[in-house]
């Protein structure tokens, strides 16, 4: 249906022919009959030739007025500003150019005399609609070129905005916008119901970004009308930035995102089926929302029961404007080997070097299951021009295979809550939240000021973090996104309660925001089902440019990565090359780590200069460079296998002062990491071979049971080559041998466990050179002993148990009636762990020495009471 126009005021007019003329776009007088059909004009309403009425001369149009920006409505009187043709701007005050662009009008640069350039420039134009054209609109398109931020009224509605960021709406004339390099190109859409029939006046602000700004630029190259349909029915138009995001369950669901090609498209569907046949299902989606000022709606469907491994094909849109089909693959849980791409900042350079890196990266992995983005995929996240050229260059990866971008700071660039992100992108809800950052969620206890603050803070987060930061699965390697940037106004909560002493959150919410992340991110490390785990976000936790420095990410991210050995940590942001690793991970061998790996990527055209050796954040924060450069630009392909990560990285582009030899299409940087199925893990640099996987020491024995004084075998591996290992009987240690391990860390081994070793439960340990022991539980029973069955009961070999008068040791039964037999090898009965491995002739010996002294105190007694009878 077309975009319903609202009621709006009717001015009298007698137009018919559209004729551009100096002053605005006017409408000739016709004789045109009461019944006649109107048209809607085709041909631009303003062109870059149209003529302006401007003011710059730092003088504020709003004249003390209420309505800070009634010098945007028609009725304004802007008769005493200057008149000009387009386009406009200047350079360091001079008529010259600004990037790429010829100004044809000089603006006033400077205030006066001085060298502080004007904050902020205005103007107004004019075009006039028939009587009726305005509801036959359905929609305003325009294209404009600025430099450094702009904002677009009509008739007094603001209807764009651009690099906005800075603008208070508490003055006319103040400084706004970044300083982005050369002036941008945007294009915008307005809704038809800001238009009226007869006059319409068009304003615009152009702000400077600074007072030492040395140029500034303003061209309104298009102005057009897009004609309404026919009531109900939509304009035929098929969709674009069609684009696949996973899901947490990417074996049997995957999310579709799409934004429809006309105001008309109200509702939009997915329509998929197995590639080999079969019947379609159709999946309503659900509005992801406007951006930008643009009425184009976004649409998001997530479509699950899906079978693994499957091959499909699909189309988004709605009946009579779907798409063209597209194929897609589900994740395959058993598959081992597969390709992903990960890319740094493409940013600048959309329409040319990005298209580029992206064919490039497509050619050398034909076996990718999708990409990682490190942040800044635009320059200016309100640009919707931007987004267009984003999403060409990766027309057909975002179409066939998952997409799994970072949010960086451009991204926030005109859009500080992220509209334009999350109505492009559909990301899993799993983000940062209050139920998974563990004990951080306590601070938010309690009714003090503190707490309540912690509280909004955690709350706001939990719901606005979502799809900044997720993570999925994906064939055993778990996908990590992180959000790095610290936007104040995306991190407030609109309903932050007051808090006036030092320890409120509102005092440090960068760092907060950091931590409220790592806590999440160390509990789905820890719980992580997948053997390979890497990390994508934007600014890096080791800094690589000029000037640069990231200590809070670093204090708060870089401990969660090491303990929890993440494989692999990408970054963009600083536009230059770097990888490297901490140096505790390092190994007595050159080239060979053992830890995380650390890289930043630029794979657009803008181009940062390296940090000095001096300053190198890296080497003053206890980690290695293994490589770096500038005025390079590249892509990345990570080779996944059962047991390795082969990362190569290829120069896409260079340019002038490039620090590398290397050619266009070589590979600029590889090294591997191999992870064996036990998490020993060896980073290795490119043309070395990674240690043999260690197998852990072992003792294997031929019997688990022994009879004491009998001799056990065994075998041993895993032990280093020449390594002599010791061998005890516990619990009270003896050592019974030792042998030394061949050249393949093999041991073999006879031992004799002492007769004197009590019946039980024992253990045998291998102690190795460096003290480590590999121990193996080993039983033994009783030894057989003469004039008894088993020697189970000590005393005189009839089972009695009777230790009789006679002299022991000798067995004879004088005096008495036991027979005297070794005392000895009797076992316990329960199950405790016996002693053993000590002699026992001492306690023999101290027994018969006791027993000698309680006979001769005996006989004395008997003695004593014979004289006295």
């Amino acid at each position: 249906m077309p975009f319903p126009p609202a009621a709006r005021h009717r001015r009298q007019v007698v137009a018919a022919t559209l004729a551009a003329l100096l002053g605005g776009i006017l409408i000739a007088p016709a004789a045109a009959s009461a019944d006649a059909e109107v048209e809607v004009p085709t041909a631009p309403l303003i062109t870059t030739d149209s003529t302006w009425r401007y003011l710059d001369d730092n003088t504020d149009p709003g004249r003390g007025d209420a309505n800070l920006r009634v010098w945007t409505t028609p009725s304004y009187d802007d008769s005493t500003w200057k008149s000009a043709q387009g386009s406009f701007g200047a350079k360091r005050g001079e008529l010259g150019k600004v990037g790429p662009h010829q100004p044809r009008t000089l603006l006033t640069h400077y205030i006066g005399d001085t060298k502080t350039t004007v904050p902020t420039y205005f103007f107004r134009t004019d075009f006039t609609l028939a009587d009726g054209v305005a509801d036959q609109v359905a929609s305003l398109a325009g294209t404009v070129t600025y430099d450094d931020a702009l904002v677009v009224w009509v008739n007094g509605t603001k209807v764009a905005s651009y690099v906005d960021g800075r603008i208070t709406e508490t003055t006319n004339i103040e400084y706004a916008g970044d300083s982005n390099g050369d002036p941008l190109t945007s294009t915008f859409t307005a809704k038809s119901d800001v238009l009226n029939d007869g006059e319409n006046t068009i304003a615009v602000a152009l702000y400077q970004d600074r007072e030492s700004s040395s140029d500034i630029y303003f061209d309104m190259s298009s102005l057009k009308l897009v004609a309404a349909n026919d009531p109900g029915e939509p304009v035929a138009a098929p969709p674009s930035r069609v684009i696949l995001t996973p899901t947490t369950t990417p074996e049997t669901s995957q999310s579709f995102t799409w934004m429809a090609s006309d105001a008309s498209h109200t509702t939009g569907q997915v329509q998929i089926s197995p590639a080999s046949g079969g019947t379609a299902r159709t999946v309503d989606a659900y509005s992801a929302g406007l951006a930008n000022g643009n009425p184009l709606q976004h649409f998001s469907a997530t479509v699950d029961k899906l079978t693994p491994a499957t091959d499909y094909r699909y189309r988004v849109g709605l009946a009579g404007s779907w798409s063209d089909w597209y194929e897609f693959r589900t994740a395959d849980p058993a598959a081992t080997d597969f390709q992903f791409v990960y890319y740094g900042d493409a940013q600048i350079g959309l329409d040319t070097t990005w298209p580029s890196v992206v064919k490039q990266a497509e050619a050398n992995a034909p076996r990718s299951i999708g990409s990682v983005h490190a942040g800044d995929l635009i320059n200016t996240g309100s640009n919707e021009n931007e987004w267009v050229n984003w999403f060409k260059g990766m027309q057909h990866s975002a179409t066939s295979t998952n997409v799994m971008a970072a949010p960086g700071n451009h991204e926030y660039s005109g859009d500080k809550m992220l509209t334009a992100w999350k109505a492009n992108f559909e990301y899993p809800h799993n983000n940062p939240a209050v139920g998974t950052v563990g004990e951080l969620a306590n601070l938010a206890q309690g009714d003090s000021d503190v707490a309540r603050q912690y509280k909004a803070y955690f709350e706001h987060w939990s719901e606005f973090a979502q799809e900044t930061a997720y993570y999925t699965d994906y064939q055993d390697v778990r996908f990590i996104t992180l959000n790095a940037t610290r936007d104040r106004t995306f991190l407030t909560p609109s309903n932050l309660p007051s808090c006036a002493v030092e320890e409120c959150p509102q005092n440090d919410v960068s760092r907060l925001w950091t931590r409220f992340q790592a806590a999440w991110l160390d509990g789905i490390l820890r719980d992580s089902p997948s053997k390979w785990n890497v990390v994508t976000f934007h600014q890096p936790v080791y800094s690589t440019s000029a000037g640069r420095d990231e200590p809070i990410l670093r204090d708060e991210w870089v401990p969660v990565f090491e303990n929890n050995d993440i494989d692999l940590v990408m970054m963009g942001h600083d536009h230059t090359y770097a990888r490297g690793y901490k140096n505790t991970t390092a190994t007595e061998t050159p080239g060979l780590t053992t830890g995380p790996v650390y890289m930043v990527s630029n794979s657009g055209a803008k181009h940062y200069n390296l940090e000095t050796d001096e300053r190198n954040v890296w080497t003053n924060n206890d980690a290695t460079q293994v490589i770096r450069g500038e005025r390079v630009t590249t892509y990345q392909v990570i080779d996944v296998s059962q047991d390795q990560l082969v990362y190569r990285s290829y120069l896409a582009e260079k340019v002038a002062g490039a620090s590398t030899d290397k050619n266009v299409g070589d590979v600029y940087d590889e090294f591997t990491v191999t992870k064996y199925d036990d998490g020993e893990k060896w980073v290795t640099e490119a043309g070395m071979t990674p240690p043999a996987q260690q197998v852990p020491a072992s003792v294997t024995l031929d019997a688990a049971s022994v009879e004491a004084g009998s001799v056990v075998s065994l075998t041993g591996a895993g032990f280093a080559a020449g390594e002599k290992v010791r061998f005890e009987l516990r619990s009270e240690p003896v050592q019974v041998g030792e042998a030394t391990a061949d050249a393949d860390g093999m041991l073999a081994a006879s031992l004799t466990v002492p007769a004197s070793t009590p019946a039980g439960e024992h253990t045998l340990a291998a102690i190795r050179e460096g003290g480590d022991e590999v121990t193996v539980a080993i039983t033994v029973t009783a030894a057989e002993v003469p004039g008894g069955e088993d020697g189970s009961e000590p005393g005189d070999g009839d089972g009695s148990g009777e230790p009789g008068n006679g002299e022991p040791g000798d067995g004879d039964a004088t005096p008495g009636d036991g027979t005297g037999t070794d005392a000895g090898n009797g076992a316990a009965d329960d199950d405790s762990l016996a002693t053993t491995g000590a002699d026992s002739a001492p306690y023999i010996a101290a027994a018969g020495i006791l027993l000698l002294i309680g006979l001769g105190l005996l006989i004395a007694r008997r003695r004593d009471k014979v004289s006295t009878d």
